[in-house]
């Protein structure tokens, strides 16, 4: 037990791969650690993120799929695609309050039948809007605990191990999400899957801190249904 405590304070303080080190801290510490302990270090690995890409794909019991990704500094810039089905696909930028979508056929037809557009079909490949009615992908995200966790199987994604938190909620009676934390390097969530009676879905996380270049289109390239020209 004595060997044990020095072995362990020897990792801690040297902070070097030692022999006996690299295993025994992590596995340790994991298993010391709550399943609450480890989602809500998770979060905040998550939330001090720069930058991020998240890949969503929603299956629904009905039958309809939606699928989409979105790379975010979480906060005001990020861009990204999603198709809603029925051949509809909708690509976006998104910057502070403002929004630029650029609609395949099949989702520029409906679009514009709503609003009674049609003639804009074709005319330029992005339109403007405000950016909480633009389509479906958006900037922030929140990363919080919630529901009653516990510790599930050691599990991997893309090849990083991974340490499985499964979430259960009362409001939710039916469904059941499950975490996939990061084991070796930061903590980072790396995927969550839900299971529930309407729907099933997948979220994975990706491209951690990687550079993040957002810009408006071209004017020339853009049609704002709220101009007058």
């Amino acid at each position: 037990m004595r060997r044990t405590v020095l072995t362990t304070l020897s990792c801690l303080l040297l902070g070097t791969a030692l022999a006996g080190c690299t295993d025994t801290v992590p596995e340790k510490m994991e298993k010391e650690r709550s399943a609450r302990q480890l989602l809500d270090e998770a979060n905040e690995t998550m939330t001090a993120l720069d930058s991020v890409t998240v890949t969503m794909d929603t299956s629904m019991t009905s039958g309809i799929s939606v699928t989409g990704h979105v790379t975010t500094d979480l906060k005001r810039r990020c861009t990204g695609g999603t198709d809603f089905g029925a051949g509809k696909h909708l690509e976006e930028i998104r910057i502070d309050d403002t929004g630029y979508f650029r609609p395949n056929r099949a989702y520029l037809r409906e679009w514009a039948e709503e609003r009674g557009m049609a003639d804009v079909a074709g005319k330029k490949p992005w339109v403007k809007a405000a950016a909480d009615g633009a389509g479906g992908i958006t900037c922030t995200r929140e990363f919080a605990f919630f529901g009653k966790a516990k510790k599930g199987e050691p599990g991997e994604v893309n090849g990083v191990p991974t340490i499985t938190l499964v979430v259960t909620d009362k409001a939710d009676k039916g469904g059941a999400y499950t975490f996939h934390v990061a084991t070796e390097g930061k903590p980072y969530l790396l995927k969550v899957a839900y299971e529930g009676d309407d729907y099933r879905s997948t979220t994975t996380f990706s491209d951690f801190d990687e550079p993040l270049d957002v810009r408006a289109p071209n004017p020339s390239e853009v049609i704002d249904p709220t101009s007058r020209r």
